[in-house]
């Protein structure tokens, strides 16, 4: 005799609310230890980040500390809808450093389904303006590890950090 049984994950609005606001937190703390942005800029982008997910707009998010032109540190969060084998983290860590000169990059990647009618439906929505970038995200001159995860059933943020 054989058996096969199919299981589904699934997330709610909560689940993506709880994740988000360990991103949040996370990039919160990042912009407080550089001091290169605002705690409340910081706080803007994640209530863009939070509506994005809420949405199915957001594939990840990549936040680059440099100093003058050189990286220093980065941190990218990328979306997982069937993260239930995953463990959750605190937010926080290691502190960022204070650079010369700092400045933080951030840049969101979408999904397929963020087309321009999207766009138009969620531009009041949102607090920062976001324009399109070219910026390179590979982050070629650090090292990277995994980071934490951040999940509530099967919605979840999976972080890898970059750093010299």
């Amino acid at each position: 005799m054989s058996y096969s049984s199919t299981a589904t994950q699934t997330y709610s609005v909560t689940d993506i609310e709880t994740v988000m606001r360990r991103v949040t937190a996370d990039i919160v703390m990042i912009a407080g230890s550089t001091g290169a942005v605002s705690e409340e800029k910081a706080r803007e982008w994640g209530h863009d980040i939070e509506v994005l997910a809420k949405n199915g707009y957001l594939r990840a998010v990549d936040l680059t500390l440099f100093s003058g032109n050189s990286e220093v540190k980065a941190v990218r969060y990328d979306v997982n809808t069937e993260s239930g084998a995953l463990t959750t983290s605190r937010p926080g860590g290691v502190l960022w450093p204070r650079v010369n000169l700092p400045n933080l990059q951030i840049i969101l990647m979408y999904t397929p389904e963020y087309n321009d009618l999207a766009r138009s439906k969620m531009k009041e929505k949102l607090r920062v303006s976001w324009v399109p970038s070219n910026a390179d995200t590979s982050h070629s001159t650090l090292k990277s590890t995994s980071g934490r995860n951040y999940v509530s059933n099967a919605y979840g943020m999976q972080r890898k950090d970059f750093s010299k």
